[in-house]
């Protein structure tokens, strides 16, 4: 039996069509399923987050070397999704590609979508909870995670909404090419750098963003919830145009669209 090497990968036009299969799976799952394995990615992306977190606590997070190391201690939240299996709504807008093809209906690409992102909702704040009674928060990496909510709750909607569109373009391609990867090695290379790029020119995620509004509340942030909620609206709406515009369009056009036309 030949192991897969960490250089041996699927071509794009492959990889199309992997990611077209892989959507018409998740959207046939099953509500419990889907809901459970969604609930998993949020805290998978939370225990990214707060480890970026403590990574920048002590120094000056708006530094470029720093943001990389944040970036990179970041990008265990993606890895824990891909190579456990886990289901998160940034990565699912993907599942366009299968919709457009009219291998799905809309129905249940909204279904999915929906489920997911409630599950990753609740599996990020559950985790944040989880940390506001380890003590943790008391200390200087609550410093630091009162100042991360505080900047996010400060962005222009217009701000937030282009750098979720950014960040999610980078999200897309990390997942684009972890079905590249044949080896798990291969899968944590291809999410590696795509994440630590995100995090380091400080676009958004709102599924991070689930956890790093709540951890700030543990630590003592008084951000509004209006601006949680207004803020999470407007990077949902630019994670979803730049994974499925900027990322799967473009791509089932290239490789499956125009071979139809």
């Amino acid at each position: 039996m030949n192991t897969p090497s960490l250089f041996d990968a699927h071509k794009p036009s492959e990889i199309a069509t992997l990611v077209e299969t892989a959507g018409v799976t998740k959207a046939k799952l099953r509500m419990a399923p889907m809901f459970v394995l969604a609930m998993l990615a949020g805290a998978f992306i939370g225990f990214g987050a707060a480890a970026y977190t403590m990574a920048v606590t002590g120094a000056d997070s708006a530094a470029g070397p720093i943001r990389v190391l944040g970036g990179a201690v970041f990008s265990l939240g993606l890895i824990l999704v891909i190579a456990g299996g886990a289901e998160l709504f940034t990565g699912n807008v993907l599942m366009v590609i299968a919709a457009v093809d009219r291998k799905i209906p809309l129905r249940l690409l909204f279904r999915s979508w929906g489920i997911v992102y409630a599950g990753n909702f609740v599996g990020a704040l559950g985790l944040a909870f989880a940390f506001s009674l380890t003590g943790l928060l008391e200390g200087p990496m609550g410093n630091t995670a009162v100042v991360i909510a505080d900047a996010k709750a400060g962005l222009e909607p217009m701000e937030a909404f282009a750098r979720g569109a950014l960040c999610n373009g980078l999200v897309c391609l990390a997942v684009w090419l972890s079905f590249a990867a044949r080896s798990v090695a291969g899968k944590v290379l291809a999410v590696l750098w795509p994440v630590t790029a995100f995090v380091l020119l400080g676009l958004e995620h709102s599924i991070a963003n689930m956890f790093f509004f709540p951890q700030g509340w543990a630590a003592g942030a008084t951000v509004p919830v209006f601006s949680v909620a207004t803020n999470l609206l407007w990077v949902t709406l630019g994670n979803i145009v730049g994974g499925a515009g900027g990322v799967a369009l473009a791509y089932w056009f290239a490789y499956l669209g125009a071979t139809k036309g």
